[in-house]
C-alpha cells in the first residue's frame, strides 16, 4: 500500500527550475531519500525506495550529491578495525 501526498508548490518555482511536476517530485523524492540516509534515519534500502530507485542507482545518485555511501564516520571505522585487531 502506498499513500499519496499532495504538496503546493508555486508556478514559479517550476518554472525556474524547469521541471515539470513530474521531474519536481522525482527529484524531491530523491534529495529527500538522500539526505534521511545521510543523517542515518534511514538505512541505505529504504532510502532507495523513497527516491524509486534500486540500490545500486541510488549509490550512483548519492556519489553525484557528494554523499558518502558509508553510514560509519572515517574515526568508527578506525575505532572498529583497532578492536579487531585486539
Amino acid at each position: 500500500m502506498s499513500q499519496k501526498i499532495e504538496i503546493a508548490m508555486p508556478d514559479e518555482v517550476l518554472l525556474g527550475l524547469r521541471k515539470s511536476p513530474q521531474e519536481f517530485a522525482s527529484d524531491l523524492r530523491l534529495a529527500a531519500a538522500v539526505k534521511w540516509y545521510e543523517t542515518g534515519m534511514v538505512s541505505q534500502e529504504k532510502a532507495a525506495e523513497i527516491a524509486g530507485l534500486n540500490r545500486a542507482e541510488f549509490l550512483a545518485a548519492l556519489a553525484r550529491f557528494s554523499v558518502s555511501p558509508f553510514q560509519e564516520t572515517a574515526e568508527e571505522i578506525l575505532l572498529a578495525a583497532r578492536e579487531v585487531e585486539s
